[in-house]
C-alpha cells in the first residue's frame, strides 16, 4: 500500500505538469483554435449553408463559369536567373513564387486543374497557373499552411519532389507522415512559434485561426499555420487560410515589420459560416495593419469557386476599404495571375 501511495505521489504531479505544459492549441486528439469567441462549425452548419443558403435563398447568384480575369506577365528567364532581387509572382489562388536572398520559395503550390480529391469533380480552375510548371526556377523551399485540397495538392508536390531532390518542404505538425507517404523525405515539421534555418534564412511557423481535414474523419488531426520568412534585408509573411484573430498583432510585434504580407481576400461569404476561418477583405486590411507590413499581396481569390461572394467582389471591397481608411493604394498590389511584383520597381 505504501508503495502504491509513493508511486501516486510521483505519477500524478507529473501528469498534471504535462497537462499544464501542453500548448493551448493542442488537444487530446489533435489541435484547436484557442482564442476566445472562436466558433467551430460542423456538418450541421455545412448542411445549412448548402441546403438553405444556396438552394433555398440562392446565395450564389453569379454565373461563376462565365467570369474570367486578365492574365499578367512575367519573365521566366529573369526569374530563373534572379539571385538578388526580391520578387513575388502570383501563380494563382494561394500559390506564390517568392524570391528572397537567392532562395526560390513556393507557397501552397497547386498546378492541378481541380482543388479536389478526384480529377473529375470539385472546384475547377477559372484561370490557368500564372507560370508554366516547366518554366519555374529551381525551387529551394515549399511552404504548406494546412492540408485542405486547395492548399496541399499531392500531384504538384510529387512533381516538385521529382524535379529535384534538394527542396525542403516546411509543414505544420502532423503533415510529415503525409509527405513520407508521397515519398518525400526532406521536410521540416513545425509547431506554432518554432523556427528553423535554411541557407542562413529563418523560417517560422506562426498561428492562424483555421482548421484541417481531407476527409470526414480526420478533422483537426493535423495543425494549420502561417509562415514567416526572415531574410537579410526583407521579411515575408504568408497567411495561408485564416479568420481574423488576435494572432496577427502578436506576429507583427514579434517579427514585423514585413516588406510583404500575403493575405487571403476570398471565400468569405456567407459570413455567418465563413467568418471564423476566412477573413473578409475588410478584415484582411486590418490584419495587414496589425502585422505592420509595407506591401499587401492579395491571395486566395479569383482562381477557384469556393464560397458565395461574387468573384469580382473581393478586390473591389479591398480597395474600397483602402480608400475609406485613407491608406496608400500603391501598397496594395492586386496582381494578375502570373504577374510579378518587384518592390522598388513600382509601376
Amino acid at each position: 500500500m505504501a508503495r502504491i501511495f509513493f508511486l501516486m505521489l510521483i505519477i500524478i504531479p507529473g501528469m498534471l505538469m504535462a497537462q499544464q505544459k501542453r500548448p493551448a492549441h493542442h488537444s487530446d486528439d489533435g489541435f484547436v483554435n484557442p482564442w476566445p469567441g472562436y466558433e467551430k462549425h460542423g456538418l450541421a452548419q455545412v448542411a445549412r449553408w448548402i441546403l438553405w443558403d444556396r438552394l433555398v435563398k440562392g446565395s450564389r447568384r453569379e454565373d461563376s463559369d462565365s467570369v474570367r480575369f486578365d492574365a499578367g506577365q512575367n519573365d521566366p528567364a529573369f526569374l530563373r536567373a534572379n539571385r538578388d532581387a526580391l520578387t513575388v509572382t502570383w501563380v494563382g489562388h494561394a500559390t506564390l513564387l517568392l524570391q528572397i536572398d537567392g532562395l526560390n520559395i513556393l507557397t501552397d503550390p497547386i498546378w492541378s486543374e481541380r482543388a479536389s480529391p478526384v480529377s473529375f469533380a470539385g472546384p475547377k480552375r477559372l484561370m490557368p497557373p500564372g507560370i508554366d510548371f516547366k518554366k519555374l526556377p529551381e525551387i529551394d523551399a515549399v511552404l504548406i499552411s494546412h492540408n485542405h485540397y486547395d492548399h496541399l495538392d499531392t500531384e504538384t508536390l510529387k512533381k516538385l519532389a521529382a524535379q529535384n531532390d534538394h527542396i525542403t518542404f516546411f509543414v505544420p505538425l502532423g503533415l510529415g507522415a503525409f509527405l513520407e507517404d508521397l515519398g518525400i523525405q526532406r521536410y521540416e515539421e513545425l509547431d506554432w512559434w518554432q523556427s528553423v534555418r535554411l541557407n542562413g534564412r529563418e523560417f517560422i511557423a506562426t498561428p492562424t485561426q483555421h482548421f484541417s481535414g481531407r476527409t470526414l474523419w480526420d478533422r483537426d488531426e493535423t495543425l494549420w499555420c502561417s509562415w514567416v520568412v526572415i531574410g537579410a534585408k526583407n521579411r515575408f509573411y504568408y497567411a495561408g487560410d485564416t479568420g481574423y484573430f488576435p494572432g496577427f498583432k502578436e506576429i507583427g510585434q514579434r517579427y514585423g515589420p514585413f516588406t510583404l504580407a500575403a493575405i487571403p481576400i476570398g471565400a468569405y461569404r456567407p459570413r455567418w459560416f465563413m467568418s471564423p476561418v476566412h477573413v473578409s477583405p475588410v478584415e484582411a486590411v486590418q490584419a495587414y495593419l496589425d502585422l505592420g507590413a509595407r506591401y499587401f499581396i492579395p491571395i486566395h481569390w479569383g482562381t477557384f469557386v469556393l464560397a458565395d461572394e461574387p468573384l469580382r467582389e473581393p478586390p473591389r471591397l479591398l480597395m474600397e476599404t483602402v480608400a475609406r481608411r485613407k491608406l496608400n493604394p500603391e501598397n496594395f498590389r492586386l496582381l494578375k495571375h502570373g504577374e510579378t511584383f518587384i518592390p522598388g520597381k513600382e509601376r
